[in-house]
């Protein structure tokens, strides 16, 4: 019987002190409170804490007596307990994004420090990308165990082969916590401050938490930086629904599971979703996928998530549609649950539901407003195309703003930030592109994309100026293959390209391979590459990369090169600057 673990983020109880909108909060313990009168708080009512001001042995409930000496304020009191560090840099949030902006900045010699509540690394090293990446591998081990028939290899009906999830689990776990070790390394030898605790604005550049390790709530600590930047990442969103929170568990619980569920069910139609739902039927759990609307990753190419639909439904994937999301879960009397879904299906006799429907940017806890710190309409952090949030000198990056919420790019924001700041002169501009950003989805079989879809290429310049090439094929591993031809899995690849010179705006694959394929691509239209371009380059064959240099018709295009130095027609390639050498 699976246990969902619930973890709340943000439950604070506030501490008012007499600095103008100033606020500090400490984890909710059990607080004696006391609310004292307009007249003794002076027109300011202040919540205390016996826990957290030190020092005070009487209330205001309580009788006062005359004394000749003079006493402390409250206030006084409770700012002996805050010691105040500055540095030039501060960092909220120890993923990977905030992680290398303030490594970047340590190499130009800033005071930086990270504060951090949890494991180091972030959404990604401890309950995404990579704990995800070692289940994909496993998931396509097996799928390789059941082709390999195919290929003359026998035993896989036997006993002689099985899966061990908990082993895969304790040596995933012990590999993230190398890498968690790997990430306080690096911080160290870069010269970053590490502080461990629930950071909380006081002010527009001033930060207040708990010393967890001194004193706890007693003791606080107040860190004043010329530059905060936030990249808290997201936490998974849970829908309502009677028994949906209580009966679930989410996608970055999935990593938790100690054993593999018989079957399961996985709300939800985003990359994520596709990503467990392909993990979990590879490795033989009888898996379903409740989609709100009709089909699984809508934001992408229709060539993708259409050819997607139907490696699915091959390999028995059970797909509900329409349902509009989850209306209740029940916990059944043999400890199994009962799905039942806004579109009145029903799925009975349910291991564990993985909620996937979406993630929210992870900012209760640091009370925005408090700083003047605005969000936008869906409630991530405003930044515009330099990181700059509405409070001058307060930045953020990465999941927390909702902008192409993939690590490599907060990586690259977040670099590129501290370039800015820091920096020589020659980088006082720094800052990224978010336009024509690979991006994967590690499903079976893996999906990529760069630039735009179609329908948006023909919206943004018009139909007539938009030129699509596509393909679809069953790999060359699949040719041995003794079925027929359309039971095989299908690779899909397409080329958007605009304008006269037919540049290439949006590239789309999904197949084998898709994964690696991708990023070489990538450079190419980063570079402003063409069709022509591309058809220029020689095909690596026999590969499924191959496809993308040799789209029908070949080498017809305008040849029109988006390169500095054009490969057309036969042209020898650049050669590098080289600085005369003295001697």
């Amino acid at each position: 019987m699976i246990q969902r673990t619930s973890v709340i983020v943000g439950r604070t109880t506030a501490l008012f002190v007499s600095q103008p909108r100033t606020i500090v909060t400490a984890p909710t313990k059990k607080w004696n409170l006391t609310v004292l009168s307009k007249s003794q708080s002076q027109s300011q009512h202040r919540f205390l804490s016996s826990t957290t001001i030190a020092g005070i042995r009487t209330f205001a409930t309580q009788t006062t007596t005359t004394q000749t000496t003079t006493t402390p304020t409250i206030e006084q009191q409770a700012e002996a307990n805050y010691s105040t560090e500055h540095f030039d840099l501060l960092v909220i949030g120890a993923g990977p994004g905030g992680i290398a902006s303030g490594r970047r900045a340590c190499t130009y010699g800033a005071k930086v420090a990270i504060i951090e509540k949890a494991r180091l690394g972030g959404c990604c090293i401890n309950y995404g990308s990579v704990p995800k990446i070692v289940m994909w591998n496993a998931a396509s081990i097996a799928e390789t165990l059941h082709d390999m028939k195919h290929y003359g290899f026998s035993g896989y009906e036997s006993d002689a082969i099985s899966f061990d999830w908990n082993y895969v689990k304790v040596v995933r776990d012990g590999y993230i916590e190398r890498l968690n070790k790997i990430y306080e390394k690096d911080m160290t030898n870069s010269g970053m401050k590490k502080i461990l605790g629930t950071a909380t604005f006081t002010g527009p550049r001033e930060i207040t938490l708990d010393d967890p390790l001194n004193g706890g709530s007693s003791n606080k600590k107040r860190f004043t930086a010329d530059h905060i930047l936030i990249a808290t990442g997201g936490y998974p969103e849970v829908p309502d629904g009677e028994g949906v929170e209580e009966h679930s568990i989410t996608s970055d619980q999935f990593f938790e599971l100690e054993d593999l569920p018989y079957k399961a069910v996985v709300v939800g139609g985003g990359y994520i979703a596709v990503e467990l739902t392909g993990i979990l039927q590879a490795l033989g759990t009888d898996t379903s996928l409740v989609l709100r609307k009709d089909r699984a990753l809508r934001d992408f190419d229709t060539i993708l998530s259409e050819t997607l639909d139907e490696e699915m439904q091959r390999q028995g994937i059970s797909l509900y549609r329409n349902t509009n999301g989850v209306k209740k879960i029940e916990l059944m009397s043999d400890g199994l649950r009962k799905v039942t879904l806004k579109n009145g299906e029903v799925i009975d006799e349910v291991d564990v539901v993985v909620i996937a429907s979406g993630r929210r940017p992870n900012i209760q806890a640091l009370d925005l407003e408090v700083a003047g710190i605005e969000t936008d309409e869906r409630g991530f952090i405003a930044t515009n195309d330099v990181s700059e949030t509405s409070v001058s000198g307060v930045y953020a990056v990465g999941d927390v703003c909702g902008n192409v919420e993939l690590t490599p790019m907060a990586i690259t924001a977040g670099r590129r930030l501290a370039d800015r700041l820091f920096g020589p002169v020659e980088w006082k501009d720094a800052k990224v592109s978010y336009e024509n950003v690979p991006t994967v989805v590690f499903s079976h079989p893996p999906v990529g994309a760069i630039g735009l879809t179609e329908v948006d290429a023909k919206e943004k310049y018009g139909e007539d100026n938009v030129r699509v090439y596509r393909t679809k094929f069953a790999n060359l591993y699949y040719g041995p293959w003794q079925v027929e031809s359309d039971d095989k899995p299908k690779s899909a690849m397409k080329l958007v390209c605009a304008g006269e010179e037919e540049l290439v705006v949006g590239l789309h694959v999904i197949g084998i391979g898709a994964n690696e394929l991708l990023q070489g691509f990538g450079v190419a239209m980063k570079m402003g590459a063409t069709k022509a371009d591309f058809d220029s380059c020689v095909a690596v064959h026999p590969s499924s990369s191959e496809e993308f240099v040799t789209m029908f018709p070949w080498g017809l295009s305008p040849q029109k090169s988006g390169a500095k130095h054009s490969p057309l027609n036969g042209n020898a390639p650049r050669e590098p600057t080289i600085k005369k050498v003295l001697k």
